[in-house]
């Protein structure tokens, strides 16, 4: 196989698998980890709150959920559904749910079932947290319920969302991006169908120029047999093996060129002559368009070209008459300047409109610009270079210079921008995704680690709100001191000494009773009872500090003198 190279061959036989990157061998082994983390982070920030009535039993199951994230892509709803359960058993399971609910969201593609699975993650976890609420939770079921509401929109319906929507941008990135290649392929097929049919033009003309003469020769040669028949019968073979040579020449061009004519063969008046590519076939062009409601000029510059080669005079015909039928089409009542330049090395053509005095051209109304590629494959065959594009005040230029006499014969094999083995690619131009897949894998994980943390920190204190909101079981005003409490009791109730209150009532407390041991003089018994006496409250303790009397006694009040009362 000649022209092709070796490590391809190989290549094509033996598939190579390229090795596992390193993040994909640590990463089934990171993600849980660092979820479990996060989860043991909600876990400590709960138990230092005072909310972890079994802690032991909640890091098992904190542990037990970590491993079942994990299996999270190989059974995602039972992975999913499970997680939900615990986590309304212990709220540190949340962070590990929430990150499963995002993944599992990512990875399903039908809405239906992703929806019917989030909504019986978030009610199976509202339902294990109202009968958990009893024992595990709160203290009762309507905190336990409460409880269960706080943790489904964070640990099961936000982060369901939000995997719901990256996976469906995924999906359309990739979608777009198929598209766009299978656009680009159509482009690149079609514009290599544009050249495989100007080349299959050019192969025809050839089939016409050279069946032409070669007609000719048979026709002298048939003449000359004839002469010789009688004027020199010993040449006369020669004369006949010249006319059957010729015969067999035409036979093999039309077998092996002849079935490219129906691809471009030009027929009519437009067929190839002698004359075509010449100054009066360019100045014939230009009077058609002139005749058509063109306002065409024509700026000729050197000798004609009646004397250069068919396929240069062929490849300026082609450029002048394929410029001015797109001025036709897409820019009738533009001004148009064709001009050719015949030096002695090549010839330049030049064919420049000016902006439509209207409005555009609306794009669907544009053409496909394959005539434009099959006039580049053309020049470019032939040794010389194309040039076509828009300019800047509205109007369009093509040009293009064709060396005078092409050298060596032109190329038969297919160019690399055909797409063959040897062709070379432009290399693609910065897009969306320049940054490379890296640099997005990083912000990606840093934008749903912040998310996760949100969610954890708002996961702990809906926990505190409801555990806090929870009553302590005594309900009505609180009680007041009896005689027969303990000075703890008493204590308990907000019954406590006040050093002022024990010096306004001595020297006018009335007398103790029998078998005191003390007594607790408190701020808040004194009350103002009428100007310049205070009411004061005394509990008396025996030895066993048992409260034994409860006395109210009026004491006058002390207050300053005012300036003008003083002697």
């Amino acid at each position: 196989m000649p022209g092709r190279n070796p490590a391809s061959i190989l290549v094509g036989v033996v598939p190579i698998s390229p090795s596992p990157r390193p993040a994909a061998r640590v990463r089934p082994v990171a993600e849980p980890a660092g979820i479990g983390l996060v989860g043991l982070g909600v876990y400590g920030a709960v138990g230092h709150l005072g909310f972890l009535p079994y802690p032991l039993l909640e890091l098992v199951v904190l542990a037990t959920g970590t491993a079942l994230f994990a299996l999270r892509r190989r059974w995602p709803r039972a992975v999913l559904l499970t997680l939900a359960a615990l986590t309304g058993l212990v709220p540190a399971v949340g962070p590990v749910t929430a990150a499963a609910a995002y993944s599992v969201a990512r990875r399903m593609a039908e809405p239906r079932g992703r929806a019917r699975l989030l909504a019986g993650a978030g009610v199976l976890l509202v339902v294990c947290a109202t009968v958990a609420g009893p024992r595990l939770g709160p203290g009762s079921a309507a905190y336990g319920l409460a409880l269960g509401l706080v943790l489904a929109p964070a640990a099961v319906i936000v982060p369901g969302l939000v995997g719901t929507a990256q996976g469906q941008q995924g999906r359309l990135l990739r979608a777009l991006r198929e598209r766009g290649d299978a656009a680009e392929r159509a482009r690149r097929l079609a514009d290599s169908e544009a050249r495989t049919h100007e080349r299959s033009r050019i192969a025809a003309e050839m089939h016409d120029l050279v069946g032409h003469r070669l007609s000719l020769v048979s026709l002298h040669a048939g003449g000359l047999e004839l002469a010789l028949e009688r004027a020199a019968p010993e040449l006369r073979e020669e004369a006949v093996l010249v006319r059957r040579t010729t015969r067999d020449a035409m036979r093999e061009l039309r077998q092996a060129l002849g079935v490219l004519g129906p691809l471009a063969r030009d027929t009519g008046p437009d067929a190839l002559t002698d004359a075509t590519g010449t100054r009066a076939d360019i100045e014939a062009l230009v009077a058609q368009s002139r005749d058509g409601g063109i306002a065409v000029r024509l700026d000729w510059t050197g000798p004609d070209l009646d004397a250069r080669p068919a396929p240069v005079r062929r490849a300026v015909h082609r450029v002048v008459r394929e410029a001015l039928t797109n001025v036709h089409r897409y820019a009738a009542d533009a001004h148009v300047t064709v001009t050719v330049v015949h030096g002695g090395a090549q010839v330049r053509v030049t064919v420049r409109n000016g902006a439509r005095p209207g409005l555009p051209v609306p794009v669907e109304e544009l053409g496909t610009g394959r005539g434009l590629t099959g006039l580049r494959e053309r020049v470019e065959l032939l040794g010389g270079t194309f040039e076509a594009a828009a300019l800047p005040s509205g109007g369009f230029r093509v040009d293009a210079a064709v060396p005078a006499e092409p050298a060596g014969d032109l190329p038969a094999g297919p160019s690399p921008r055909d797409g063959g083995p040897d062709a070379v690619r432009p290399p693609d131009g910065p897009g969306p995704d320049a940054a490379g897949p890296d640099g997005r894998r990083t912000a990606e994980v840093l934008t749903l680690g912040f998310g996760l943390a949100a969610l954890s920190a708002l996961m702990v204190v809906g926990t505190a709100f409801v555990h806090a909101a929870q009553p302590s079981g005594r309900s009505g005003p609180a009680p007041l001191p009896r005689v027969g409490m303990t000075y703890g009791e008493v204590a308990g109730l907000g019954v406590q000494d006040n050093g002022a209150v024990r010096a306004a009532a001595t020297g006018h407390e009335p007398p103790r009773p029998a078998g005191t041991a003390g007594c607790v003089y408190p701020f808040n018994g004194a009350t103002e009872r009428r100007p310049g006496g205070l009411l004061i409250a005394r509990y008396c303790f025996d030895a066993a500090q048992r409260l034994i009397a409860i006395d109210r006694f009026d004491v006058p009040s002390v207050r300053d003198a005012t300036p003008w009362e003083i002697p």
